[in-house]
């Protein structure tokens, strides 16, 4: 178990009463009570705050002060979580493609996990459209509440999709390399300090489960129930109240105030 790993402390985090047995069903376990519990966010990006990807400041933002992240602080965290348990996983990099039209860089990071000699493709740190549950990588379709994904190759790749409204949409691609540490270093100091980071200039919280998935950017709050879409905008001083009821952040009253004022971020 590494040092810096209160695994227990995790595990009460994200709602679970006992430590899972390294196979499928303990896998399927942890990756649905993460994903469904940590939410998504990228406040502190906005606030010119430092994301370090160490496993000590880890604990202490997502655990210990129940925040959030984005891909690289979710899935080291729960690289270190699997590991910790027994687990053999492997650390890849993506390309996002999901709302884009031109090529993106290598800037999100998932795992496979080997367990019963076959690769599951595990992510709890792509925030809506993200996953509940692990994924083969055999190319059929799999439900998960009320999603469906699938895992396809293309020349060399592995590609992440999901189906909406009768057409699969690409999420991500990877190649099923490992990748070490200081690549996804490189990766996070681009996402959380380059000024052409989406993340720089928009305010990002979501939330993926079972039965709705939550989504607020700037100021426009959504819920999700499978195609079915509810929405409204949000006053700013209405924002820290909405954090802490959907997301459940307690972060300090005015906090954003300043960005969305003076920052570079649009308010809508």
């Amino acid at each position: 178990m590494p040092a810096d790993l209160d695994l227990d402390a995790y595990l009460r985090r994200i709602g679970l009463a006992s430590r899972p047995a390294a196979d499928l069903t303990g896998l399927r376990a942890l990756h649905l009570a993460h994903a469904s519990t940590i939410p998504f966010e990228n406040v502190d990006v906005l606030l010119g705050r430092p994301i370090h990807l160490d496993l000590a400041s880890l604990q202490e933002k997502l655990v210990e002060r129940q925040r959030g992240g984005y891909c690289f602080e979710h899935n080291t965290l729960f690289q270190a979580v699997l590991e910790g348990l027994g687990f053999e996983v492997m650390a890849c990099e993506a390309r996002v493609r999901l709302g884009v039209t031109g090529i993106l860089p290598r800037t999100h990071m998932l795992l496979l996990v080997r367990v019963e000699g076959n690769p599951w493709l595990c992510d709890v740190g792509f925030g809506l459209e993200g996953l509940l549950h692990p994924v083969p990588q055999d190319g059929e379709a799999h439900a998960q509440f009320q999603n469906t994904y699938r895992v396809v190759p293309e020349d060399g790749l592995q590609v992440l999709q999901s189906f909406h409204r009768g057409v699969w949409e690409d999420l991500y691609a990877f190649v099923p390399e490992p990748r070490l540490p200081i690549d996804f270093e490189v990766g996070n100091h681009f996402t959380s300090t380059h000024p052409d980071s989406r993340f720089r200039r928009n305010l990002i919280v979501q939330q993926p489960g079972p039965e709705v998935r939550r989504l607020l950017r700037n100021q426009a709050y959504a819920e999700f129930r499978g195609e079915e879409v509810a929405g409204r905008e949000v006053a700013l001083e209405d924002l820290i109240p909405l954090l802490q009821d959907a997301f459940g952040l307690d972060l300090p009253e005015g906090i954003l105030l300043d960005w969305f004022r003076h920052g570079s971020g649009s308010l809508r």
